[in-house]
């Protein structure tokens, strides 16, 4: 595809670039995972410039779409690209040779891949063949937009979120058990979208035999643009414990054992970001294990009141306000009458 590059210089013009890659690349979220999804724009010495995006597992690269589409008119480019580009032969042929081969003459990379496999071997292969490369433009849009993928490189496992709805005095559920609905259907929506950009999605069994959910995207979908998986949106469905036979959120995976092994297994099978609904059991055990990287709460205008509703985290709390959890305020919005609020440890992630 062809796109006008902003009319910009230096630096200005870098950013102007790059913001069309990550908008690329986040075209592309749905449907190349488990691969990163990348963004890449050739910018021809002319000033024309041909985007691409990654294709889904056994396609092509995003730097090899973006390259076919600018054909000759590579030679002399400068290339922008979100990600690292692979330097080995994986399903495909390394892009780094493409960009070698095409004769272009830069390349701006917004963040290096972890892959053990690539680690800055990509960005040394093309040092080596005369190529300048320029690292860090974009660096935190695109660590935003790659957060799960780097994570899961990094340690092997996927990145955990912790969904959450409550009152505002933290209740998730009243005292007969019931939790429908307490946040709105913008918050309901926005929850749904988080389900979408997760590989999994997970619950206790006893969230399964209370709520009988279906653990689908129904009620959001993407923009038009956005390239979607031959599957569908719905992310794997996951069950902690044994799930009633004629339970709607079957076909899921029932599992049992120490969380920490789950998640090194989930992270070996491809699961780049895992999203943890509950129940209150759940969550807390998440929660104290250390194992969440996000929490998104939703909260309603609403109190529960009393002392029978089941809390946001259940299990044993600190035994004094020096043991508190504190973390930081990431992100606050409202939704419809709700209040987003995303939290994260304390202990910045390494992007």
């Amino acid at each position: 595809m062809s796109a006008d590059a902003p009319e910009v210089t230096s630096a200005a013009r870098d950013d102007g670039v790059m913001a069309m890659a990550v908008a690329q690349a986040d075209r592309a979220r749905f449907w190349a995972r488990p691969n990163p999804w990348v963004g890449a724009v050739v910018v021809a010495p002319s000033g024309a410039a041909f985007a691409g995006f990654t294709e889904p597992p056994g396609g092509r690269h995003a730097e090899r779409v973006a390259l076919d589409a600018a054909g000759d008119d590579a030679a002399g480019a400068t290339v922008y690209v979100t990600l690292e580009p692979c330097c080995h032969h994986g399903r495909t042929p390394p892009c780094a040779d493409a960009l070698i081969d095409a004769g272009v003459v830069r390349v701006v990379v917004g963040v290096t891949d972890p892959d053990p496999q690539v680690a800055g071997r990509g960005i040394e292969r093309l040092r080596q063949a005369g190529i300048r490369v320029d690292l860090g433009t974009g660096h935190e849009a695109v660590s935003a937009l790659l957060a799960p993928y780097l994570h899961h490189r990094r340690t092997g496992r996927p990145l955990v979120v912790l969904k959450l709805a409550a009152t505002m005095d933290g209740r998730t559920a009243a005292a007969d058990g019931s939790s429908r609905w307490i946040t709105g259907p913008e918050a309901r929506t926005d929850a749904h979208r988080l389900r979408a950009e997760s590989d999994a999605i997970l619950v206790g069994a006893g969230t399964v035999r209370a709520d009988d959910p279906t653990l689908t995207v129904r009620d959001w979908a993407p923009a038009d643009d956005v390239a979607r998986p031959e599957g569908g949106l719905d992310p794997r469905r996951i069950v902690l414990g044994r799930a009633p036979a004629q339970a709607r959120v079957h076909p899921a995976t029932e599992a049992t054992g120490d969380l920490s092994d789950l998640l090194d297994r989930w992270g070996g099978e491809g699961v780049l970001q895992l999203m943890v609904e509950g129940g209150a059991t759940v969550a807390g055990a998440f929660h104290r294990g250390g194992l969440v990287d996000r929490y998104v709460l939703y909260l309603a205008p609403a109190l529960a009141g009393g002392d029978e509703g089941a809390p946001l985290l259940g299990g044993p709390g600190p035994s004094s306000m020096a043991d508190l959890w504190r973390g930081r305020i990431h992100a606050v919005e409202t939704l419809g009458a709700d209040l987003r609020v995303e939290l994260r440890p304390t202990v910045p992630e390494e992007d």
